[in-house]
């Protein structure tokens, strides 16, 4: 079948620029290439297009619509977005409008775990463990029964821009100030869980699969965070354990609570759950993401090659379950 690969990396296709932009500076890399390869070798007709004002125009052409048999493709959707508020939720907005199929997370999804309050509040209303938090615009507010060192950081950005631990309280205003006039947002500001780190990769709709848990290996790293050197650059990178080593009891609950969290949380067809476990072993949700990295170092695609996956297989899997929700049907 058609599939059309959006993503964005040329900031130039739109009608102004207007509003916050993305602060991430988004290269080409080998991943979407990996993608595109991957669906040709699963049979599927492709190309690549970028998440701009001319991409409904593209895929009219590319995948022209059908009144007997309706829509001729469906999009792959890896868009992160350009500018303005809620960036994951732009190209599905578009999609939705146009009637184009497309893998991923629907605007409703992206809009509630692209916020991290939102997503804080939503699984804590579904008995989801969370750390503690405030939200703040100058710093000086109230901090309540948090207790420090605390995380502070972006409500609406992704990759840990922003992220900065703050031990004391003197230093939280500062903190705050830097998160306001980066970002143009109020900071998040939760009590930081010392302990470990591990991700979940759900992959489904129904009966989610749940793939073999990560932990991030901090060793003796001063810093023990998920910081967006230690996610973006090579040479900071935290080392992964797969499968994590996690007594069955604790393992079962991680499982538990991250379908929770996917649920709660409006998400399908794929995401990943990023959680801390304290010293006492008690679980924490961090945030989910809509819409996990799909490099060859991601914790998503190392959790999929440890259940027996091979990237091309995990993309392919990924197109068959989002075709399945969307047609009733497996892809032909």
């Amino acid at each position: 079948m058609r599939v059309a690969i959006v993503s964005n990396y040329d900031w130039t296709g739109v009608i102004n620029r207007f509003g916050q932009p993305c602060p991430e500076q988004y290269r080409r890399d080998e991943t979407v290439e990996r993608v595109v390869a991957a669906l040709q070798e699963g049979g599927h007709e492709t190309l690549l297009c970028e998440g701009d004002k001319g991409l409904l125009t593209t895929l009219e052409r590319f995948m022209p619509p059908d009144p007997q048999a309706g829509p001729s493709g469906i999009v792959f959707n890896m868009a992160e977005g350009i500018q303005g508020e809620y960036r994951y939720t732009h190209v599905p907005a578009m999609l939705e409008m146009a009637g184009v199929p497309y893998t991923g997370s629907s605007p409703l999804g992206h809009g509630l775990t692209n916020d991290k309050v939102i997503t804080k509040r939503l699984i804590r209303d579904h008995g989801v463990p969370t750390p503690n938090f405030r939200v703040m615009r100058r710093g000086t507010e109230s901090t309540g029964d948090l207790r420090f060192p605390v995380v502070v950081k972006p409500c609406v950005e992704e990759c840990s821009l922003g992220l900065q631990l703050v031990h004391e309280p003197a230093q939280l205003r500062q903190a705050v100030e830097v998160i306001v006039r980066q970002y143009s947002q109020d900071a998040l500001v939760e009590e930081y869980i010392e302990g470990r780190e591990v991700c979940v990769a759900l992959l489904g709709n129904g009966a989610l699969e749940v793939l073999p848990l990560v932990e991030q290996d901090f060793g003796g790293r001063a810093t023990r965070l998920m910081t967006w050197e230690a996610k973006c650059v090579a040479a900071a990178a935290v080392p992964k354990i797969c499968p994590a080593q996690i007594e069955s009891g604790l393992e079962t609950m991680l499982r538990d609570i991250s379908i929770a969290t996917f649920r709660a949380c409006q998400c399908r067809d794929y995401a990943r759950v990023d959680l801390r476990i304290d010293r006492s072993g008690k679980p924490f949700v961090l945030e989910i993401n809509s819409m996990p990295g799909l490099g060859m170092l991601a914790s998503y695609v190392l959790a999929a090659t440890t259940a027996g996956y091979s990237f091309s297989s995990l993309v392919n899997r990924i197109l068959d379950v989002a075709h399945k929700r969307c047609f009733g049907i497996d892809i032909p």
